[in-house]
């Protein structure tokens, strides 16, 4: 549920919807991680200023498992 959460915003952030790729990765202590790849020349936009898109979007799947599950969002270049 998460991923699709963070899926559906940053496809409204980003221009190049061909060049976004949104995974989700468990890791060894269970916890699930999401990694966003995208164009160059949207990074800025997933970030925000100061960093305030990214950690919208931190919060936003933290709350989408109701605190079931460890989530974290990576931006990955």
């Amino acid at each position: 549920m998460p991923r699709e959460l963070v899926t559906y915003v940053v496809q409204n952030l980003v221009s190049d919807l061909d060049a976004l790729d949104v995974r989700e990765v468990t890791d060894d202590r269970g916890g699930v991680r999401i990694e966003i790849r995208c164009d160059a020349a949207d990074a800025g936009r997933v970030i925000g200023r100061g960093g305030r898109a990214i950690n919208g979007l931190r919060t936003l799947a933290r709350a989408a498992t109701d605190g079931r599950q460890r989530v974290d969002v990576h931006l990955i270049e």
